[in-house]
């Protein structure tokens, strides 16, 4: 029997045109955006839609983007009868896979990570931090790295272990610079710097995990209907104080992004569909297990292709 995980893309995956086919397409797509401005009290569908790129790289902007296109994807396959046995996002994703799983409503979700945005962008102002992909070193080896730069005075450390010989790294701006030189004397292929607006992961996001949880704490949060598997532990959250303390703990600690995917896998998933724009973590499964399946549904073609597939699924159940 084919199992189903939804999986949602993370900081990094957003771009101007994100959706748009659907929304053109499509009333109750289209519908998502103008809730997502509503709850916001801005348009933040015309940044989506036409940028500018650097005004959507924001973190207190590109969270919400790809939350209201990840869950407008997600609720397009279920209207489709494709339904997930369990999910989980990489980072911001993990509330759009809460949302799918009917922990909080979406406008709740895209209030919280509006805010968990600018918490984030207080902690560490945009551009006075910084992340890369270290690609084809060890994580004890690169552990001893980021250790010793920090211990120089400059804080950087691992912050999403992604897939076999790809590790982010995160921090201050110099830390992550020096951390990526070293790395890369150390024996690393490459290092490459990610579009994104802030050292999330590290602990200089700490300051604004606390104010998250106080929004947490405001926000009505149900028991799972599916499995949702966490980032920290890459476990089951069954229940809503272990949901509230992964969104707080997520904020400073690493995406054990591998290590869930594996988990995963264990429980029998052999079907993996990204929901949201790109295809970032449909390739990080694939390096993780190449027997899997993996789709992106991102505009018209990307879900047809998946509704082709699905037609195999359903004689194999």
């Amino acid at each position: 029997m084919t199992k189903i995980a939804f999986i949602f893309p993370g900081q990094g995956s957003q771009v101007v045109g994100m959706g748009q086919e659907f929304i053109e397409n499509a009333a109750e797509s289209k519908a998502f955006y103008e809730r997502a401005n509503q709850s916001l009290g801005f348009e933040l569908s015309k940044l989506m839609l036409e940028g500018p790129a650097e005004e959507l790289t924001l973190t207190y902007h590109a969270q919400p983007a790809l939350l209201t296109t990840g869950v407008m994807v997600a609720e397009k396959l279920l209207a489709a009868g494709i339904k997930p046995n369990c999910a989980a996002g990489h980072s911001l994703g993990e509330y759009g896979a809460l949302v799918i799983a009917g922990v909080l409503s979406f406008e709740d979700a895209v209030s919280v990570v509006h805010k968990r945005g600018l918490y984030m962008n207080e902690a560490v102002p945009a551009g006075q931090g910084a992340m890369a992909a270290i690609l084809g070193m060890e994580l004890e080896a690169l552990h001893e790295v980021t250790e010793k730069v920090s211990a120089a005075g400059d804080p950087v450390q691992v912050a999403n272990v992604n897939c076999p010989g790809q590790i982010v790294i995160s921090g201050t701006k110099e830390g992550v610079e020096k951390a990526s030189l070293a790395a890369k004397e150390a024996g690393a292929k490459r290092a490459i710097p990610l579009v994104v607006s802030g050292p999330f992961h590290s602990e200089l996001m700490r300051p604004s995990s606390e104010k998250l949880g106080a929004t947490l704490a405001d926000i009505s949060l149900s028991v799972p209907q599916i499995p949702i598997i966490g980032n920290v532990m890459a476990k089951e959250l069954e229940d809503v104080p272990a949901i509230q303390h992964e969104l707080v703990e997520q904020v400073y600690s690493a995406v054990q992004w591998e290590a869930s995917v594996r988990e995963m896998i264990a429980r029998g998933v052999d079907v993996f569909i990204e929901c949201g724009p790109g295809k970032v973590l449909s390739g990080l499964v694939k390096k993780i297990d190449r027997s899997v399946a993996t789709y992106c549904v991102y505009d018209e073609a990307s879900l047809e292709a998946v509704l082709e597939a699905a037609k195999e699924w359903t004689i194999n159940a």
